[in-house]
């Protein structure tokens, strides 16, 4: 009988800690490798390490606590990519791979994700290593954030997309300058 295939992972309400969405070069990480770490309840570690996920505990602080099960997600942006969304007062906002970074300092006050397997085997060796499939980030914010919510962003609004091609002309005295063809829309 075939193997069943493995079935995505919804955690709800979880920590996660050794934040690294931008990618950033460190002592435990190479340049470029986008990740974080899950924090598990003992049961549900339990039950993934049977299925293959890759369960890895951080030494516990306190001689009489367990050590606390973790699971490391990768965020990857090539093939498919995850839905991450931060949520504050104002609402959701997308984020994709220019703007995740922002989530490596932000004060987090509630995480909602799902992972996906994926299987591997190299020679007689086999795991499943944990990718991110979305996640929703509720950020907290401070009194001041919360007071200045609803005040319009004045950079934002000053920026003008343009829509059509710009090109160089030169001028009256031989010089070049930029014109830009078209109408600009408000960003």
């Amino acid at each position: 009988m075939p193997k069943q295939r493995m079935q995505s992972v919804t955690l709800e309400n979880v920590r996660i800690l050794f934040r690294n969405f931008s990618g950033a070069e460190g002592r435990f990480n190479a340049k470029g490798k986008r990740n974080f770490n899950v924090l598990l309840d003992h049961e549900i570690a339990k039950a993934m390490e049977r299925d293959g996920w890759n369960i890895k505990y951080l030494q516990s602080r306190e001689e009489d606590e367990e050590p606390q099960p973790r699971l490391e997600v990768a965020v990857s942006f090539g093939g498919r990519p995850p839905r991450i969304v931060m949520i504050t007062s104002r609402g959701k906002t997308p984020l994709d791979e220019s703007t995740v970074s922002i989530l490596d300092w932000a004060e987090i006050t509630n995480v909602d994700l799902i992972i996906r397997p994926y299987e591997w085997q190299v020679q007689d060796k086999t795991g499943v290593k944990a990718y991110l499939q979305s996640i929703f980030v509720t950020i907290h914010e401070d009194e001041l954030e919360q007071k200045y919510a609803d005040v319009p962003d004045s950079a934002m609004s000053a920026m003008v997309v343009q829509s059509e091609v710009v090109y160089d002309e030169p001028d009256e005295i031989g010089s070049s300058r930029t014109r830009a063809i078209g109408q600009g829309t408000p960003f």
